[in-house]
């Protein structure tokens, strides 16, 4: 009797309100299905198990979303739940409620679509920086007509289901110390929920992909909000304090240079000078979202990158490079600061990730004048902080006086680029040296461009058109250089922050890490061919190599020049909470919760689970866990002196 009696009773919307957020979830699993998961290759079964584990976890989200709702309609009185009035306010909570259902459903499905995902931490950073990411959304996809859409069947169904609530003679009388009593039932169904039940506790699956279709996205969502600058210590693998650092300075000390303090926890390594290519200017060109699947020189068949090409042919292309990680701020940070990527979020936008050992700060130690240019507002993702903070000069969107073609991401890369050729030329003049890192924008939805471009539409374009475009203002960029006085003695480093979007079933799709990386010094490189397995952390050091300077410094990276033909090389990769160490075909995954994983690198850079290897395990381990904590402890410097005077941060 009792459950027929809760289900006529004034708690029916909840039952109704749960039976279509369990149908539309159940359907936007199998739109997630048939779009994103059977392509990797899940079949049939996978879906039949998937289905009901994301009931499980939808389930287990309802308890706490609907726990607001069951609490007031514990609480009201019977005299004002039965008042006619209540129907309007009623009803529009019911549309709203509804709304946010479709609505999320059809976000999370172009979340998906972008990301191969569900919400992550991602998508925490587009509600933090909402102005650039909402703008972007609107210019990127139909929302007016998703709004409408959405908008238009909530009302309908809640004006549907408050016309059946009481044509069935909505509220029936229920006595308060039942009503009470089924409100305590429900906050002890939800706290078991968030106890015992946390968005991967289903994540069975071989195949990421699928795992992320069993997961709910609120949970997810949640989830990332939770695990934004998550403490390594207390959620991944980790060595006695110790050994972890005995076994990191040993792998330094073995890949160049020489440690310069006993100190067990340092890491300072000296460099001496060596012959090379002298005190050159550095520019670091770095490429949005320019991935080696769409460059021919790194064998795609489209020709989107003829300038990219063409360059190549004359300096030094490391065909075996890869991004540290999904996002820009995992690329510059990598770039400039020679650290692996720490789990959850990357260090540019933690707090205490000024001053920081970075490239910048050593080259200013050698006379020159670090400057990083961006062709959008530098507040994005604490850019500008980051850099002036470690004591980089700034010059940013605001900066930028002479500009033709604008979105919400910044000025087109043509912009950007004509600006850096009189900052050049302003930096020439002093005397100095100039070391820079440049940042563009355009490659990135919306996908707009300025009207003229061979093959490119204004509007209306896709990813393919974003390539093809940043290939042709780079190569405009690079032959209007060379009418400047500072050309002949640049070097050029130009790399991509990471590829397109990571795509695949696998905890780190390898195949969507690999990046163009080219280092040009005009008549003064010999062109050729790096096969060296090569990361971002890798750059500053193969640079300083390569110029010949000597410097202290206790990055984690290696001059992959000087590497010994033969040894494999370590790449430190990041997916979202994961971290993993690629050795040769071999790679450690370490995960949330302690999870370790070892994999063997397939022909096709696939991944086949093999048993566990604890030398890798422990060797990643110990990369991490030791990154993490100089990066904590503010121990991650070049020498106590250096940073005797803190730059300010500009904002």
């Amino acid at each position: 009797m009792l459950l027929p009696s809760l289900i006529k009773s004034r708690f029916r919307p909840l039952w109704a309100i749960a039976a279509l957020y369990l149908t539309i979830s159940a359907l936007l699993r199998l739109v997630l299905w048939t779009a994103f998961d059977q392509p990797t290759g899940s079949n049939l079964v996978e879906l039949a198990a998937s289905l009901p584990l994301g009931v499980l976890n939808d389930l287990a989200t309802l308890t706490y979303l609907l726990f607001p709702m069951t609490l007031l309609l514990a609480l009201l009185p019977q005299r004002l739940l039965s008042r006619r009035f209540m129907k309007y306010p009623a009803t529009v909570g019911l549309a709203a409620l509804l709304f946010g259902m479709f609505y999320l459903a059809c976000v999370e499905f172009f979340f998906f679509k972008e990301f191969d995902g569900r919400f992550n931490l991602v998508a925490v950073d587009y509600l933090v920086y909402n102005h650039e990411v909402f703008i972007n959304i609107w210019e990127s996809y139909h929302v007016i007509w998703f709004l409408l859409g959405c908008g238009g069947l909530s009302l309908l169904l809640s004006i549907a289901l408050r016309r059946r609530l009481n044509r069935d003679g909505f509220p029936p009388v229920m006595p308060m110390r039942r009503r009470l009593s089924f409100a305590a039932g429900h906050l002890i169904l939800m706290l078991l929920a968030l106890a015992l039940v946390s968005t991967d506790s289903l994540a069975l699956f071989a195949n990421r992909v699928t795992d992320e279709i069993v997961a709910n996205g609120v949970s997810s969502l949640f989830r990332a909000f939770h695990t934004n600058e998550l403490d390594y210590t207390e959620y991944y693998p980790t060595l006695p304090e110790d050994q972890a650092f005995r076994m990191i300075r040993n792998e330094l000390g073995q890949r160049g240079g020489r440690l310069a303090q006993n100190d067990p926890e340092v890491l300072l390594r000296d460099f001496p000078a060596r012959p090379g290519l002298g005190t050159l200017n550095v520019v670091v060109i770095v490429e949005e979202s320019f991935g080696a699947q769409f460059n021919g020189a790194y064998g795609a068949k489209p020709d989107l990158t003829p300038n990219f090409d063409r360059l190549a042919q004359g300096g030094l292309l490391f065909t075996n490079a890869y991004a540290s990680g999904t996002r820009t701020v995992r690329g510059l940070g990598a770039i400039v600061t020679s650290l692996p990527p720490i789990p959850s979020e990357g260090i540019i936008k933690r707090p205490g990730s000024w001053p920081i050992a970075n490239w910048g700060e050593v080259m200013r130690r050698q006379g020159y004048r670090p400057s990083f240019l961006y062709g959008g507002y530098g507040l994005f993702d604490n850019m500008n902080p980051f850099f002036a903070g470690n004591g980089f000069a700034i010059s940013d969107r605001t900066d930028i006086d002479r500009i033709t073609f604008s979105n919400i991401w910044g000025v087109c890369d043509q912009d950007l680029f004509n600006h850096a050729l009189d900052y050049y030329d302003r930096e020439s003049a002093s005397g100095r040296p100039f070391f820079s890192v440049m940042m563009t924008t355009s490659n990135h939805s919306p996908y707009t461009f300025p009207a003229g471009v061979p093959g490119v539409p204004a509007k209306g374009g896709d990813r393919t058109a974003g390539v093809r475009y940043a290939d042709y203002a780079l190569g405009e960029f690079m032959d209007r250089a060379r009418a400047h006085q500072w050309y002949g003695d640049t070097l050029f480093v130009i790399v991509a922050d990471h590829d397109a979007r990571v795509y695949g079933r696998e905890q780190i799709p390898l195949r969507h890490y690999r990046i163009p990386l080219l280092m040009l010094a005009p008549g003064q490189l010999k062109p050729r061919k790096i096969a060296t397995a090569t990361g971002q952390i890798d750059i500053a050091p193969t640079v300083l190599g390569l110029l010949g300077l000597p410097y202290q410094a206790p990055f984690y990276g290696q001059d992959v020049l000087q590497a010994p033909a033969g040894q494999a090389r370590p790449l430190l990769l990041n997916h979202d909470h994961d971290v993993g160490l690629l050795l040769g075909d071999r790679l450690a995954v370490l995960g949330l919760h302690r999870q370790k994983g070892c994999y063997r690198v397939a022909a096709d850079g696939s991944l086949l689970p093999t048993d566990n290897d604890p030398r890798l395990t422990a060797l990643a381990t110990s990369y991490f866990q030791t990154a993490f904590d100089l990066f904590k402890n503010h121990r991650y410097r070049l020498t106590p002196e250096s940073f005797a005077e803190e730059p300010r941060p500009q904002t």
